[in-house]
């Protein structure tokens, strides 16, 4: 079965088409830049120009950076303030003309890499982090999805993590991945009492260059630690196979 999966994130809006079976993109995905200001009505023209790229026409998932509760965008720091109770999945849907399924941005980047990556088979608590403009967060249990966390938003030394931690941050201040590193191990130890996870996935952008930090984490963190395996493309994945699902 296929379906399009499109990603939204601050500064960047992706898609693909995916065999919801495989968890496989069917096609390269597409990408365009988020508008800015990301009001409703220009989020839904991107939105439909990834989908004429591909000349889709049907059912779609869609993320959204913040929490998402049956469509409704309940809270989203890194976007325009009209989304605030905006029912998102029927702004999409009246544009793609087709039945749209939102959810939140780390949460569909979870659950693709629990069924098809990192988290796969795993039991027990595991934590997906995405490291972006902002810090995603993906909480599991026994792979039963905990939706709508926001641990991106715990502060660390005054400030919320992703002011301190994310790739925007570490890019802003030129941090090393030494120092970058550091950071985010000082994170996950503020994480791991209060979750007690077996398992903490890095992912978003970042995770393609997890041999520059990965290995400093793990000596720096007694929860296992591992990189996400669908990189970038896990956003795209999971909103296509939570598509299939009732929002």
């Amino acid at each position: 079965m296929t379906i399009l999966g499109i990603d939204i994130g601050g500064t960047g809006i992706k898609g693909a088409p995916v065999n919801v079976k495989t968890g496989k993109l069917l096609a390269e995905r597409f990408r365009i830049p988020t508008p800015q200001p990301s009001h409703p009505s220009a989020l839904a023209d991107a939105v439909g120009q990834i989908a004429a790229h591909f000349k889709y026409r049907g059912p779609a998932g869609i993320t959204f950076p913040g929490i998402v509760k049956n469509g409704v965008v309940n809270f989203a720091t890194n976007m325009a303030p009209e989304w605030f109770g905006t029912d998102a999945s029927a702004v999409f849907a009246k544009r793609l003309g087709h039945p749209v399924t939102v959810v939140n941005d780390a949460d569909a980047a979870g659950y693709a890499e629990m069924r098809f990556g990192a988290g796969r088979d795993k039991k027990g608590v595991v934590l997906m982090l995405t490291f972006g403009t902002g810090i995603g967060s993906a909480l599991f249990c026994d792979g039963v999805l905990i939706p709508n966390t926001e641990f991106g938003h715990l502060k660390i030394r005054g400030k919320t993590a992703e002011c301190r931690a994310s790739e925007r941050i570490r890019e802003e201040e030129d941090l090393s991945f030494k120092k970058w590193s550091k950071r985010v191990s000082e994170y996950l130890a503020d994480l791991e009492p209060l979750l007690s996870p077996e398992l903490f996935i890095v992912g978003g952008g970042i995770s393609k260059k997890a041999d520059k930090f990965l290995p400093r984490l793990a000596a720096m963190t007694k929860v296992p630690i591992e990189a996400a395996i669908l990189q970038n493309n896990a956003g795209i994945i999971g909103a296509a196979c939570l598509a299939k699902k009732p929002s």
